[in-house]
């Protein structure tokens, strides 16, 4: 009976909650394997609500959907941003922001995002498809035939140098790229071993993490950053917030706008190479996608290949709807974020129904949204990809629906509410142009024939890796 499961309730008004037999870690363990498949049997036993002991937190999830405007609009007893605070510093080594030292850091860092809304968002997209083009401009030099490369490889070298481009400019020396490269191969290593610095596990103990951060960092020092060319009028912004700072050391500043590079890549690398790996994987997707990218070619006169300049404004990226939903159902497939909240007192959350869960102060309550994006009672055949899934009578798909009911929220890659991703609308333009450009100018199959698997170890922090990469190949579209 000790190594039983043990479920019993805490106080009138708490969820059921699920201890573990671990001293500390909890369910820490299940939970970690296969968060997914533990939810879901906790919910079939206990309904849709329920607190799971993890690794020292008190985790209270919410499954229903139809619960989750309930949490996502009680912000004020429902905290994320002092979290986030936290987990960022420590990851990413500088002082936390919500310190007193720096007053209003936090909000003037945080009124910056308005450059990725909006027209400087035009200007910033303008300047990434600027920078792809470049890049597959030279890609095409290479491809006087058939070109072998890892996809997974591939996405990042892209991806990689036209961000890093795009937002904090050109490096002058006339290895350029060679610099870039060094730093994204760095990059890799540091996000290896992200999981175990959002688990806080001590850096110490993952081996050369630490060496690699403070490496990845000095290349952000203002002395490096200064001989860059042509950055981006957010990274300007920030670091002139954060001179008006003295207690912030020239490191802090620097660990900071290493902090926002990962911030840029590091879940749209992935979310990249899912989009085209599901498009590869399925010649009517592809097939359809293409068109609707030749056809907007055609309406609009503008030639395909590497010497022509393709323009896209915002409103022709947006009514690539099969290039969208595409992309969407793969984000569907492969993110895996878990929106947090912390209760800031005790308090009874009020729900749909008349139902109430009481908090206390310090537990979590979290949103899993995998569960919804893999509901069959939402999506028919969840784990089939559907290319044309958000599409309905040829215009976008916006109304799904559960036990009859329309759904607020059906998609949910980025987040919700005060934790929704800010710069949400420059990654997808981001992802759109990448595709875009690689269906304009290249033919592309793949060169093996494997199942590629969603890779688990980051579970609950965004979107999933693959467990390998796997080879692609492409030549210049006649």
């Amino acid at each position: 009976l000790f190594f039983c499961l043990f479920v019993f309730n805490r106080k009138t008004g708490e969820p059921p909650l699920i201890n573990g037999w671990i001293p500390y870690l909890g369910k820490a363990l299940i939970f970690r394997k296969d968060a997914f498949k533990f939810l879901l049997d906790q919910q079939k036993k206990l309904g849709d609500i329920f607190t799971v002991h993890i690794a020292g937190r008190y985790i209270t999830f919410i499954m229903d959907p139809f619960q989750y405007v309930y949490v996502i609009r009680n912000s004020k007893q429902l905290e994320f941003h002092e979290f986030a605070d936290k987990m960022a510093s420590k990851t990413f080594d500088y002082p936390a922001l919500s310190k007193g030292k720096f007053p209003d850091l936090k909000e003037n860092l945080h009124r910056i995002y308005q450059y990725l809304q909006g027209k400087p968002l035009d200007i910033i997209s303008d300047h990434m498809m600027k920078n792809l083009q470049d890049i597959f401009e030279w890609k095409c030099s290479q491809a006087t035939d058939w070109e072998t490369e890892k996809m997974y490889k591939f996405c990042c070298s892209v991806m990689f140098e036209a961000s890093f481009v795009t937002l904090y400019g050109r490096v002058p020396a006339a290895d350029g790229h060679k610099v870039i490269s060094e730093i994204r191969d760095k990059f890799i290593k540091f996000d290896a071993s992200f999981p175990y610095l959002a688990a806080n596990i001590p850096i110490e103990l993952l081996g050369a993490t630490k060496k690699v951060r403070k490496e990845l960092i000095h290349h952000f020092l203002l002395q490096n950053m200064t001989k860059w060319l042509g950055g981006s009028k957010v990274v300007q912004a920030r670091q002139d917030i954060f001179e008006k700072y003295e207690l912030l050391g020239d490191y802090d500043k620097a660990a900071h706008h290493f902090a926002f590079l990962w911030a840029s890549v590091g879940n749209t690398i992935p979310a990249t190479f899912w989009a085209m790996y599901y498009l590869l994987r399925h010649p009517e997707a592809l097939a359809a996608v293409r068109d609707e990218i030749d056809h907007l070619l055609q309406s609009t006169g503008q030639e395909r290949g590497p010497t022509y300049n393709i323009h896209l404004t915002r409103e022709q990226l947006d009514n690539l709807v099969y290039l969208e939903s595409a992309l969407n159902e793969s984000l569907r497939m492969c993110s895996s974020s878990m929106n947090i909240r912390i209760s800031q007192e005790d308090f009874v959350l009020k729900l749909e129904g008349n139902q109430e869960v009481g908090l206390r102060k310090g537990d979590w309550i979290a949103l899993y949204p995998q569960i919804l994006h893999m509901d069959p009672e939402v999506y028919e055949d969840p784990k089939e990809y559907k290319f044309d899934r958000y599409i309905e009578n040829g215009k976008k798909k916006t109304t799904f629906y559960k036990a009859g009911r329309k759904l607020k929220y059906f998609l949910m890659p980025f987040g919700s509410g005060i934790s929704m991703c800010p710069g949400r609308f420059l990654a997808m333009n981001e992802m759109k142009m990448f595709l875009f450009l690689l269906l304009a100018h290249f033919d592309v199959e793949l060169a093996e024939n494997k199942a590629v698997r969603l890779d688990n170890s980051r579970m609950g922090l965004g979107i999933l890796l693959p467990d390998v990469d796997i080879a692609f190949r492409y030549k210049l579209r006649s």
